[in-house]
């Protein structure tokens, strides 16, 4: 399968370089590209992607505002950011508008083809930790938009235990070990809670955790490094 990718950056000799890098795999093409958020928005609507490589600090509409746009108007396509500025606020303010990942323009080449296969695939390329250090940071600063809590989302009490220990950063191997169950299963309950959250991937599961007080800043963590995309 053909991932299709449209570009949005305000630096035209940025976007073609991007384009240089993506035009070598051949499971990667180009479909369109956009000098700012509005462009894209308006580009989405005529054009089928699967993700969208998005900077964030463009004039009209910065790639923030973009994303949430792009998220909240359906599954696809899945939102990139990648950002010169290596600052946990942009991380913060990228995840929670709804991308499935954050990245620096200076990451090398096959690490940025490896992230678009990722979030192509419906994961997330930012570690799990990484998203709970953000939240913990950030609390304050969570929307109230989430009003149905996990009983009203209708979560199970066992996939309420799975969604905090997915909140801990721990991997589906990690959670199995701590639960007594095949790592099978707690992929299911997973799948299960991406499923009836309406939700694209971990890392917005774990956001959603956080805004309906499933997980309070400053639990406890358990567990070793899950690796990108677990």
């Amino acid at each position: 399968m053909t991932i299709r990718v449209v570009l949005v950056d305000d630096q035209a000799l940025v976007r073609a370089g991007f384009r240089m890098v993506l035009d070598y795999a051949d499971d990667i093409t180009v479909v369109g590209e956009a000098g700012d958020g509005a462009e894209a928005v308006r580009l989405l609507r005529t054009v089928a992607a699967d993700v969208v490589v998005m900077d964030i600090r463009m004039p009209v509409l910065d790639g923030v505002a973009a994303t949430r746009q792009i998220c909240a108007a359906g599954p696809t396509p899945r939102v990139l950011v990648l950002t010169t500025f290596d600052t946990d606020e942009d991380a913060f303010a990228a995840l929670q508008a709804g991308a499935s990942g954050f990245l620096l323009k200076n990451v090398p080449p096959e690490e940025l083809l490896t992230a678009i296969r990722v979030v192509a695939s419906g994961d997330a390329v930012v570690a799990p930790r990484i998203t709970r250090r953000l939240l913990d940071r950030f609390a304050g600063q969570l929307t109230a938009a989430r009003t149905a809590g996990p009983e009203q989302a209708g979560l199970t009490e066992r996939e309420q235990q799975v969604l905090r220990l997915v909140a801990q950063g721990l991997s589906n191997a990690e959670i199995a070990d701590r639960l007594t169950v095949a790592e099978a299963t707690v992929k299911t309950h997973v799948g299960r809670i991406l499923s009836k959250l309406g939700l694209r991937d971990r890392v917005q599961a774990v956001v959603w955790a956080y805004e309906t007080g499933l997980v309070r800043p400053g639990a406890g963590w358990g567990g070793g490094a899950p690796p990108v995309g677990r």
